[in-house]
């Protein structure tokens, strides 16, 4: 086992790392940037590195300061968290090299499952369904269009190399592809130095369930369930619930072996998530994978039992996974709402400042927040504006609805505009309480008019 790790990351997701290591008895390395000199993760960490200015390319995305730092600090291993460098498989070969363990999947799976046309063809070749669409690099416009009339539109257009919402297009109509096609490869050329593009048909509207996975050095994999995404806003994840319940029994044990089967035609280690849409037609097609820990990966912890994190580093450390599917049970209902330091009220603007009074839901059985907040602290404005999460558990969904609803009402934080309210609003909503929603139930039903989508 390691004796000392550097968390290559800040907020929530850093301070829950920091807390895992401790229980397995690990010193820990924080990094900070100058706006983070305060942060909960720094004062937490058993040593502590400001590793640059404030703008995240300058601090939390510069590989060679961080590594510097883990150098330094006699740090054997990096744990990225999600976001920043955490699918950077130039920053895991980077840690090779300096003999530093990156606690996650191999640079090589990281590069076939972030290039989306490889990914795409790994998961036909391993009998996993994949959305309808192009089974290579598009380059010219009228293959484009060959593919979309075969396939129906409205179609996704994307970049092979894509990420951040870069390079890619919708398009509804023929008459819009061309148009879309050439802009979309300029942006992706820009963007990434690759214009390659290839075109899915969209499954919208949709369930967004996602499938935890985990695999060891030893080629043993399994699934721990699935969650329910499907509440989102503008693609972003706003509340999450594990079990789906669109999903029997026997569909569950059908999907976690497709899931399974995608980890294993990647040879994948550490905690993974393979992300399907569920289309009207009852059919799930895979999206995409996520080559690292979730941010709602709670849910999962909370029906399993299993501590992800932990499984994550001991993983990393060369043990055996421990577990056989048959192992795996699931327990009750779990549901997680993001809470945001934004105001739903601007249109969801982002709402930095100082928390002047912080009073965080706690007590009775099945509640968690995972956050890196407390009274005084600032919330800069330079990083993405989750401030908390809050997670409960109950024997059954309608348990953990008044449980979320009851931890909601007890959430304050003075100084700093949040979403708690909205989180509210939509947990007590007809259509959730019942789970009638899909991909575009929030976008377009639950908003008012002036905020909903086209």
């Amino acid at each position: 086992m390691f004796s000392k790790i550097l968390i290559a990351n800040r907020g929530e997701i850093a301070v829950r790392i920091i807390r895992a290591c401790r229980e397995l008895g690990i010193q820990t390395v924080a990094v900070y940037s100058t706006a983070d000199k305060e942060a909960l993760h720094t004062e937490m960490a058993d040593e502590a590195i400001c590793i640059g200015p404030a703008r995240s390319t300058d601090s939390y995305l510069n590989m060679q300061a961080i590594l510097s730092a883990a150098i330094v600090t006699d740090a054997e291993a990096i744990h990225p968290g999600f976001g920043f460098l955490s699918e950077n498989s130039l920053f895991a070969s980077m840690c090779a090299e300096c003999n530093i363990k990156f606690i996650g999947p191999s640079e090589k799976t990281i590069d076939e499952m972030g290039n989306k046309i490889h990914a795409r063809q790994l998961m036909q070749q391993a009998g996993v369904p994949v959305i309808p669409g192009s089974d290579g690099a598009i380059t010219t416009l009228e293959a484009a269009e060959k593919i979309a009339d075969a396939v129906g539109y409205p179609v996704m257009l994307k970049a092979a190399a894509g990420g951040g919402g870069k390079g890619i297009r919708k398009v509804k109509t023929k008459a819009e592809l061309e148009k879309n096609f050439l802009a979309a490869k300029s942006e992706a050329k820009a963007a990434f130095g690759d214009d390659a593009m290839y075109l899915e048909k969209i499954i919208y509207p949709a369930r967004h369930i996602e499938v935890q996975i985990l695999g060891d050095q030893f080629g043993n994999v399994i699934h721990l369930g699935e969650r329910d995404c499907s509440l989102q806003r503008n693609n972003q994840k706003v509340l999450e619930e594990a079990p789906s319940v669109i999903i029997s029994a026997k569909s569950r044990a059908e999907l976690g072996a497709i899931a399974v089967k995608a980890g294993q035609a990647v040879n994948y280690e550490g905690a993974g998530t393979i992300e399907f849409l569920r289309g009207e037609d009852g059919h799930f097609y895979f999206m995409e994978m996520n080559t690292r820990i979730q941010v709602e990966h709670p849910i999962t912890e909370m029906i399993t039992g299993i501590d992800i994190v932990k499984k994550q580093i001991k993983i990393a450390a060369g043990e055996a996974l421990g577990l056989e599917q048959r192992d795996v049970t699931f327990r009750g209902h779990a549901i997680e709402c993001r809470i945001n330091a934004e105001n739903p009220a601007f249109n969801f603007a982002p709402s930095p400042g100082k928390i002047n009074t912080l009073l965080l839901p706690s007590g009775g059985l099945g509640l968690r927040v995972d956050s890196a907040m407390y009274s005084g602290v600032t919330i800069p404005p330079y990083y993405d504006s989750m401030i908390a999460k809050v997670i409960v558990h109950g024997e059954n969904r309608f348990d953990a609805l008044l449980k979320m609803q009851r931890a909601l009402g007890e959430f304050v934080s003075e100084g700093v505009i949040t979403n708690v309210d909205f989180q509210m609003d939509l947990i007590s909503h007809a259509n959730v309480l019942t789970g009638d929603y899909d991909t575009s139930f929030l976008q377009e039903t639950f908003l008012p008019e002036w905020q909903k989508s086209e």
